[in-house]
């Protein structure tokens, strides 16, 4: 069985704008609302983020955590989560519209559910269903040369 997916998601984002909302029942996923009182026991997880080292099949076998939120909310969800290796998924393009009135996207940035495909397919972790419900999956499969889904 593969190790879990871990999304820690912001409660202040709208649900219908959220890309992963509709995975909360996937069986790949755990979906934990933040803020919390006490944060879930991910383990030896790996972040997703826009800085380290490139994830690559040599981080497969631990589990996954990203944080949805806006970048200004995510850079504080990461602090209950010290220590953990950080990995980043350099050269995928997003095709989430991006509308930061602040300025504070980062040039890699991609939207939740973009990263955890691209991280499952790295991973060689299933992607079924992963993308079913996301409005720019086909623009975002396009602009990565990914025909469809492995």
């Amino acid at each position: 069985m593969a190790p879990p997916v871990w999304i820690i998601r912001s409660t202040k984002e709208r649900k219908e704008r959220c890309t992963i909302w509709p995975l909360r029942g996937h069986p790949l996923v755990r979906l934990v609302g933040y803020p919390f009182k006490n944060p879930p026991e991910v383990g030896e997880a790996t972040l997703l983020w826009t800085e380290g080292p490139p994830l690559s099949a040599a981080d497969a076998g631990r589990p996954l955590l990203l944080l949805d939120a806006s970048w200004r909310r995510a850079q504080a969800m990461r602090t209950h989560f010290p220590g953990l290796v950080c990995r980043s998924l350099g050269g995928i393009s997003t095709a989430y519209p991006r509308c930061s009135r602040l300025g504070t996207d980062p040039d890699s940035g991609l939207a939740t559910v973009e990263a955890l495909y691209a991280a499952c397919r790295l991973l060689g972790l299933p992607t079924d269903g992963l993308l079913t419900h996301y409005c720019q999956a086909e623009a975002f499969l396009r602009a990565n040369g990914w025909a469809s889904s492995p």
